[in-house]
């Protein structure tokens, strides 16, 4: 299948994330595809819902396209969501207007947990054409990047169903009976694995793993309900494709106590959220991985000069690439649906721009 697809023409990003010489710093953004665009907007009413898109691999393909063909953006990423897998399980996805995403079913007793099997691939056919179908449309422009949940943040909305506030639900699961919980993440670590590596086969050229609710567990809890199961999936992971590297993204959001163990378990890169610091993360790790972020997604309703500003601090932040070092900006979560999109213009511009300065000064 690689074989049909043209050559990268800009491979900027890859080379950050494989601590590689790059001319400036690359630059995508977590939801880059999303509401915040009218063009997006309209693509999802003609489909009518979020799943009716999602499960379009023509729709996900224009959706995914639509901010590239906007912003200078050094990547692609699948338009997708985090919990296609528990869907394939069969736990009923659906999304309410202003409510998110929620489960028809939950795995809430012992009988349903030790049901819960890795899906049959075949009931997410529709993710790995979209992945085939972007990345020929893309047609060598940028990298595509594929990205599942982790088993924790999935085990979050299978337990409870849906978002939560508290995490009482899964958190009274995981004191009372870890023995239930480590069986979920068990087949979590199993399904996220093979579901990133039917990407991979499908096209994707980087994968991320979005730990989103990790940052809610104690300390101890997380190491063990968390970055291990994490660990596990990049453990069963491909690193290549036909002879070409395929790097890997971890990012857990308030994660920051745990930057140094995040850089042990097998990635390529760590992203890390607006609450961090750049200079300091990279002193700590060392040359073990990328960073990638790590902006406040807020900073983009200020005005242009102070997005500009902001922009240049998370760049003098990091500071001067070196060998070894690989950085790729991001926010440090999902733009928001009410950014305006010339904002996004600002900070991409504002990242390569500065980016540039920094390598010659």
């Amino acid at each position: 299948m690689s074989s049909s697809f043209a050559p990268l023409q800009n491979d900027t990003f890859l080379r950050a994330l494989q601590r590689q010489p790059t001319e400036y710093t690359p630059v995508w953004l977590m939801r880059q595809a999303g509401r915040y665009l009218p063009e997006y907007r309209a693509v999802r009413q003609k489909a009518g819902s979020f799943m009716s898109l999602a499960k379009n691999p023509d729709y996900a393909t224009e959706v995914t396209i639509q901010p590239l063909d906007r912003f200078k953006l050094d990547a692609a990423i699948l338009f997708s969501d985090i919990l296609t897998v528990p869907d394939a399980m069969g736990l009923g996805l659906y999304f309410e207007d202003g409510e998110g995403p929620k489960f028809e079913r939950t795995l809430r007793d012992e009988k349903d947990v030790l049901a819960l099997q890795v899906p049959d691939m075949a009931n997410l056919r529709y993710v790995f054409d979209a992945v085939t179908q972007i990345r020929q449309t893309l047609n060598g422009r940028v990298p595509l990047i594929g990205f599942s949940g982790s088993p924790w943040t999935l085990a979050c909305y299978m337990v409870k169903g849906g978002g939560s506030k508290d995490y009482r639900t899964i958190k009274s699961m995981l004191y009372s009976r870890p023995d239930l919980m480590h069986h979920i993440l068990r087949i979590n670590a199993q399904a996220v694995a093979t579901y990133l590596n039917a990407q991979i086969d499908a096209g994707a050229q980087a994968v991320m793993i979005f730990d989103s609710w990790g940052g809610v567990l104690a300390d101890g809890a997380y190491q063990e309900f968390s970055l291990a199961y994490m660990r596990e999936v990049l453990r069963l992971l491909k690193t290549e494709k036909d002879g070409v590297s395929i790097p890997s993204i971890v990012f857990t959001k308030g994660g920051g106590l745990w930057i140094d163990q995040l850089a042990d378990i097998g990635a390529g890169a760590v992203g890390l959220d607006w609450t961090v610091n750049l200079g300091k993360a990279r002193e700590q790790i060392g040359h073990k991985v990328a960073l990638q972020g790590n902006l406040d997604p807020m900073a983009l309703f200020a005005q242009p000069e102070q997005i500009r500003q902001q922009v240049k601090n998370v760049i003098n932040s990091f500071g001067k690439p070196t060998a070894g070092s690989g950085h790729v900006f991001n926010l440090g979560h999902g733009i928001s649906q009410y950014t305006n999109p010339e904002s996004v213009t600002v900070l991409v511009d504002a990242v390569h721009e500065f980016s540039r300065q920094i390598r010659v000064d």
